[in-house]
């Protein structure tokens, strides 16, 4: 009998992964990247977004605040975390092993990097 069931593609699985992580990030500050693009290697999956920063962070850049930028957007990425995990789990149907995040000012980019835990496990 013909297996019927529709398994998602590694590129709409990293489609659904970019758009669940710019969705998310605009709930929690109000501004979601403009761009995000997810790879997924093995056991590896990279969110790198651009233009992340508020316009607000962005001022406060501009007054060399740039540290304290970085400072809040990990505070924003650390209560994201179990969402963020929650959705590459639900996506790639694997746990996630460990979870990094981080952020740079010139150019605006943000990464949100997820080891997924063997196949087996």
């Amino acid at each position: 009998m013909p297996d019927t069931q529709v398994r998602p593609t590694l590129g709409t699985t990293a489609a659904a992964i970019s758009n669940s992580v710019v969705r998310l990030t605009h709930t929690y500050t109000g501004r979601g990247p403009t761009k995000a693009r997810t790879t997924i290697t093995d056991d590896l999956v990279v969110v790198v977004m651009a233009d992340t920063m508020l316009q607000g962070e962005r001022k406060l850049v501009e007054h060399g605040e740039g540290e304290s930028v970085l400072a809040i957007r990990g505070k924003f990425q650390a209560a994201m975390r179990e969402e963020l995990v929650d959705v590459v789990e639900e996506h790639t149907g694997r746990k996630v092993a460990a979870f990094m995040s981080g952020n740079h000012i010139d150019p605006d980019m943000g990464v949100e990097v997820f080891i997924l835990a063997p196949a087996d496990e």
